[in-house]
């Protein structure tokens, strides 16, 4: 489990898993889920980066293309000690790509 791996450890670590959806609906799930998993690493001692709290339904006020937040979350991530691997993140091209990253670099992996 987690909790025992990381006891009284600090480290910075990213959540990754699906944002996008067939439906707004399903989006808005991820992005629950998303909120919980970041709530329940910061009450085990981490420092939580979750793109999905961040950036949250930018691509409504923005005409920015979608690779702008992915290439800025893997420079994010490339700063962190630990990787979270959320619920289907294997449905995400995003979240495989930050998973590799991560392991490229020995960083720590956890998966839900």
């Amino acid at each position: 489990m987690i909790k025992q791996q990381i006891a009284g450890n600090k480290r910075i670590i990213y959540v990754a898993g699906p944002y996008h959806h067939q439906t707004e609906e399903g989006k808005r799930e991820n992005i629950l889920h998303a909120i919980r998993v970041a709530l329940r690493l910061w009450e085990l001692g981490f420092f939580v980066i979750c793109p999905h709290c961040n950036t949250a339904n930018f691509e409504f006020y923005t005409n920015l293309p979608q690779e702008v937040w992915g290439e800025g979350y893997l420079e994010i991530l490339k700063r962190c000690d630990a990787i979270f691997m959320m619920r289907n993140w294997e449905t995400s091209e995003g979240a495989k790509s930050e998973l590799e990253v991560a392991i490229e670099r020995g960083m720590a992996v956890y998966y839900e």
